[in-house]
């Protein structure tokens, strides 16, 4: 019997992917109601719906939160992995570390802005400020951790 035995490891690992949550300092989670028929994705920031449990993914009203990826929720809209369907109640961080994914390249302490499509921007013409800021150094379409601070 032979036994292989692994020689060769990955140096660099990816920091984080979206909605995962990125420490263990202290948080605040609330739950909501997708209402968005496209359904909603894990680390996407979350707005008020138009009812009073409800969720949309649509920048311009009320910022409640970012989706957190959950493993036990983890389903498919029209075949796009980590999308939680219109009605699913996913669990949104509103005051902790979460990480997101940028649109821009950032640095850390810059103020956190969601474009009309949902990304995450340090640019504000146009877009919707949230109380939140970037934590560290990350280039485009990079994982990057932000802090969010309750309102």
């Amino acid at each position: 019997m032979t036994i292989t035995i692994q020689s060769a490891y990955l140096t660099d690992y990816q920091r984080g992917m979206p909605g995962m949550l990125a420490d263990g300092a202290t948080q605040n989670r609330i739950s909501r109601t997708v209402e968005d028929a496209a359904g909603i994705a894990f680390g996407k920031a979350a707005f008020q719906g138009t009812t009073d449990h409800g969720l949309t993914g649509t920048p311009g009203t009320k910022f409640l939160g970012v989706v957190i990826a959950d493993v036990g929720l983890i389903t498919q809209v029209a075949a796009s992995p980590d999308i939680l369907p219109q009605y699913s109640t996913p669990s949104l961080l509103d005051m902790g570390d979460i990480f997101v994914t940028t649109s821009v390249a950032v640095t850390p302490g810059q103020p956190v802005f969601v474009t009309p499509g949902g990304a995450f921007t340090n640019v504000s013409t146009s877009n919707t400020a949230i109380p939140a800021t970037f934590r560290e150094t990350a280039a485009i379409g990079a994982p990057v951790r932000i802090r969010i601070v309750q309102q």
